[in-house]
């Protein structure tokens, strides 16, 4: 978005953007742009909110009256707490998430993983009538092993003819998320938005397969690899909390 605002700038259209990933807007210096703090696909904050999304849409509108820029300034607020998963009515179990398998290779421990969720994704496809799965085409397992052949060295054909490789593996990896992510909304209790995505990135062996091929393709000779390494595979709050803990208390 960020490079076509500067061809419809110069056919004398202003343009404004709001940016999920602040460095590769940067790296772009679009006319102007404004960069919000939230999960990645939720530029506006949280579903529902129609408040937050109102101020989030003036403050990228009122850079119009900033001139031509390059402009780039920062949303002030995080989104407000969502909640995820079923009201509990009455009394409950509290949320559990599966437990990490403590011994095995990787991708034992993603395949333990998956096979706990899958009776929890099943719920909530039942309760939800519907998913976001499907873009790839691959069942869960069949998805799994694309996502890990890649990363042991031994890549798989993309599932879509003319596809290329680094957008094959951005879409295996966003699917992989959202069975984690749908699975774990169906269990009992209300989980905040932001729980979820420190318990994927942080406790989960799909967190880390994701980490490692995040890691492997920053050392790949493909260009679009590279990029999906350092842009978009892994959100900017996932590497600060990773900064953080490595660097421990204090």
């Amino acid at each position: 978005m960020g490079a076509l605002g500067h061809y419809l700038e110069q056919e004398g259209v202003p343009t404004t953007q709001i940016s999920l990933v602040r460095e590769h807007t940067a790296a772009l210096a679009p006319p102007r742009a404004l960069w919000v703090p939230f999960m990645l696909g939720r530029p506006f904050g949280v579903p529902g909110d129609a408040t937050f999304q109102r101020r989030v849409l003036l403050a990228a509108l009122g850079l119009f009256e900033r001139g031509a820029g390059p402009v780039l300034d920062d949303f002030p607020e995080d989104a407000p707490h969502e909640e995820l998963g079923p009201e509990s009515e009455g009394q409950s179990c509290a949320v559990s998430f599966p437990r990490r398998q403590s011994s095995g290779t990787l991708a034992e421990k993603l395949a333990d993983e998956v096979a706990q969720l899958k009776a929890w994704h099943d719920v909530a496809l039942a309760r939800r009538g519907r998913t976001t799965l499907g873009v790839t085409g691959l069942a869960i397992d069949d998805l799994v092993a694309f996502v890990l052949a890649w990363l042991e060295g031994r890549p798989q054909p993309v599932f879509r003819a003319g596809m290329a490789p680094a957008d094959a593996i951005k879409l295996a990896c966003d699917e992989l998320k959202a069975f984690y992510y749908e699975a774990m909304s169906a269990q009992p209790g209300r989980h905040a938005a932001n729980e979820f995505q420190d318990w994927f990135w942080l406790q989960t062996a799909a967190g880390e397969t994701m980490l490692a091929i995040r890691d492997h393709a920053r050392n790949s000779a493909d260009p679009a690899l590279e990029r999906l390494a350092s842009l978009s595979l892994v959100p900017r709050a996932v590497d600060a909390a990773l900064k953080a803990r490595a660097a421990g208390p204090g």
